[in-house]
C-alpha cells in the first residue's frame, strides 16, 4: 500500500517562538506590507458590456461558474457573498492589441465604461440557464482535442478579477482549451481571510459537481485543472471528493497544475492518497524563495508548504506519487515575495500554455524542467506577473483603522490575514 511507503515530513519539529520574537516578526510583516503597498483604489464595476468594440483586439469567451451571490449592480454581476445556487454565465472579454499592452498584465479599466483599445472590456454577458446552452458554448469554444481548462482562483479576488485573469492567461499563454472559470465567494478584503477560507469549503461540492458533469459529457475529451494559492486547496479537496463519490477520479481529468500551493505537505500527501491509485498527472510550481509561503510555514508550526518546499527531501514521495515539480527558485522575478516567480517570464507562460492546450506535462518533465530553468536564468522581467491572480495591496490594508482592527485579533489570525493579502 502506498500509505506505508510515504514518510512524514523529514524536517525536525520547530521550537515555538517566544512572544517577544513573534511580536518582532509581526512588526516585520507590517513593515513588509507597507513597503509593498502602492496600488490606488480602482474602479470595480467594470463588467457592464461596452457600447462598441474596438478593431484589432482579441476576444476570449469564458464560461463562468460561481457559488457567489448575484449583485444588484450589473457592472459587478456577483458579489463576494455566498449564493444559494450555482450560477452560469458566458462572458466575452476584449483584450487590447499587443501594441497597447505588455504580456502578463491586465489593463484594468480606469472608468466603469472601459476603453477597449487600451483596456480589458466586456463585450457581452449571457446567462446560461440550461445544459443545452452550456453545451453550445463548449462546442463553440472547444479545440480539436475537445479540451476544457477549469481555472480556480485564489484568495482576495473579486468576480471581475477572476474573469479578467483567466482571459489574460488564455490570451498570453496561447491556451486553446475551452476556458471555464470556477469562482468562489471571496470578499476581496484583507480582513476577510478566514471568510474566504471557509468559502472554499462552502464551494467544494459545487466544484466536484462541475468536474463530474464535465467528465460525463461525450463532447468533452480532456480536462485540465489549473489552480493558484488558496484555490489549490479547494481543487485538491474537490478532486478527493470526486474520487470518494465515484470510486476514482474520471480518466478525462488527466492534468492538474498547482501554482504556488499553500497547502501543508502532510495534508497534501493525505489528499493524494485518498484520491486513490488512479490519479491525474500533477505538476507543481514551487520556489524556496517564496517569502509568503515561508511565513505561512512558520505560522503553521514549521510544517512545509507544498509550494515553498525544497523538493529534494521529498524525492521518494514525489516519485511514488507521480508528481512533476518545477522549481522556479532561481528565476528572476519582479515579485518581491517570490510568490509568482514561475510566471514572470513570457517564455515560461507560453511553454505552460502549450502543455495545457496540447501534450500533458507528464510527456517530458525532465526536458520541461531544464527548459524552465534555462529560460529563468535569462528571463525577461515584466511589470506584472502573468498568473498572479490579481494581487492587490491597497493602502487601506495598513491604515490606522486596519492596524487597530488587527490589534484586536489573536496574533495567529493577524499574520495569516497579512500573509493572505501579500501572498495571493
Amino acid at each position: 500500500m502506498i500509505e506505508h511507503r510515504i514518510a512524514a515530513d523529514p524536517r525536525p519539529p520547530r521550537r515555538p517562538a517566544s512572544a517577544r520574537l513573534r511580536l518582532v516578526r509581526a512588526v516585520s510583516l507590517f513593515a513588509a506590507l507597507a513597503l509593498l503597498t502602492a496600488c490606488a483604489t480602482r474602479q470595480e464595476s467594470v463588467l457592464r458590456p461596452v457600447s462598441a468594440a474596438a478593431a484589432d483586439t482579441s476576444r476570449v469567451d469564458i464560461l463562468a461558474v460561481t457559488t457567489r451571490q448575484a449583485a444588484q449592480d450589473p457592472g459587478l454581476l456577483y458579489s463576494g457573498e455566498r449564493g444559494d445556487a450555482i450560477s452560469f454565465d458566458s462572458i466575452e472579454v476584449s483584450i487590447p492589441s499587443d501594441r497597447n499592452r505588455r504580456a502578463g498584465e491586465i489593463q484594468w479599466p480606469a472608468q466603469a465604461e472601459a476603453n477597449p483599445e487600451r483596456e480589458f472590456a466586456v463585450l457581452g454577458v449571457r446567462k446560461a440557464q440550461s445544459e443545452r446552452q452550456m453545451l453550445d458554448w463548449f462546442r463553440r469554444n472547444r479545440n480539436a482535442k475537445r479540451q476544457a481548462l477549469i481555472f480556480v482562483h485564489g484568495f482576495n479576488n473579486t468576480y471581475a478579477d477572476a474573469v479578467f485573469r483567466l482571459a489574460q492567461l488564455k490570451h498570453d499563454a496561447g491556451i486553446t482549451a475551452a476556458p471555464i472559470l470556477f469562482t468562489w465567494p471571496s470578499r476581496a478584503n484583507v480582513f476577510d481571510y478566514l471568510y474566504d477560507k471557509e468559502s472554499t469549503t462552502y464551494s467544494r461540492s459545487a466544484l466536484e459537481d462541475l468536474i463530474i458533469e464535465a467528465s460525463k459529457s461525450p463532447d468533452v475529451g480532456e480536462i485540465t485543472i489549473l489552480a493558484h494559492s488558496m484555490g489549490t486547496w479547494l481543487a485538491m479537496e474537490a478532486l478527493r471528493g470526486v474520487a470518494m463519490r465515484k470510486g476514482s477520479i474520471p480518466t478525462k481529468v488527466d492534468n492538474v497544475v498547482l501554482a504556488s500551493p499553500d497547502i501543508d505537505v502532510d495534508v497534501f500527501r493525505r489528499q493524494m492518497i485518498e484520491m486513490g491509485a488512479k490519479r491525474p498527472h500533477f505538476t507543481i510550481f514551487t520556489s524556496t524563495s517564496d517569502k509568503a509561503l515561508e511565513v505561512s510555514r512558520w505560522l503553521s508550526g514549521g510544517v512545509n508548504r507544498v509550494g515553498g518546499a525544497d523538493p529534494a527531501p521529498y524525492a521518494d514521495a514525489i516519485k511514488q506519487l507521480g508528481i512533476t515539480v518545477i522549481d522556479t527558485s532561481a528565476s528572476n522575478s519582479n515579485d518581491a515575495l517570490g510568490h509568482n516567480a514561475f510566471a514572470d517570464s513570457p517564455e515560461i507562460i507560453a511553454l505552460l500554455g502549450r502543455r495545457l492546450s496540447g501534450q500533458s506535462l507528464q510527456s517530458d518533465p525532465a526536458d520541461l524542467a531544464s527548459r524552465v530553468q534555462a529560460i529563468a536564468a535569462g528571463s525577461v522581467n515584466l511589470a506584472g506577473s502573468a498568473t498572479r491572480m490579481a494581487t492587490k495591496l491597497p493602502m487601506a490594508a495598513v491604515s490606522r483603522p486596519g492596524i487597530n482592527m488587527l490589534g484586536e485579533q489573536p496574533f495567529g489570525m493577524q499574520a495569516r490575514i497579512i500573509d493572505g493579502r501579500i501572498s495571493y
